[in-house]
């Protein structure tokens, strides 16, 4: 009497509770682009990439243009950098461009070149905001380039 079948009536004091289903998990959609990304961590390709662990650099949040700055810098893209720039920047390098020349002759036909472009660049402007540049000293230049190599 005391045992309850499978079935019996419930007390008059209990209410009949529903039959017990597994529990509703809701559906997940998992993109194209969100599967790729998945498997390629699954696979490790996302391990030692460069700054891995390290914060992200977000730049100055007073410079909109960080990141340009930033790639022009990491990829040396002079190439992308506006003539008088450019030329700026070749100025500042000209003991570098030297340091591989052997004939004092080809040297100075190099810094001459040099100031020819930045008179030309100077003189034409193209730029919205003028830059312009002050041309290089030949012989200071060619002197510095004897001192460096020793001569």
């Amino acid at each position: 009497m005391g045992d309850e079948q499978d079935g019996a009536a419930p007390e008059p004091h209990e209410r009949p509770r529903p039959p017990r289903r597994e529990q509703h998990r809701p559906m997940v959609f998992e993109s194209w682009i969100d599967k790729q990304i998945r498997e390629a961590t699954e696979r490790g390709e996302f391990d030692n990439l460069p700054g891995a662990g390290k914060p992200v650099d977000l730049g100055d949040p007073n410079d909109e243009l960080w990141w340009v700055r930033k790639k022009l810098k990491d990829e040396d893209l002079t190439g992308a950098l506006p003539t008088s720039l450019q030329l700026r920047k070749q100025k500042q390098d000209i003991q570098q461009h030297l340091a591989e020349v052997r004939d004092p002759d080809l040297a100075r036909r190099l810094v001459e070149d040099l100031n020819a472009r930045i008179t030309d660049a100077n003189l034409r402007q193209v730029e919205k905001v003028p830059i312009f540049t002050a041309t290089l000293d030949v012989e200071e230049t060619l002197r510095e380039w004897r001192r460096l190599r020793g001569h």
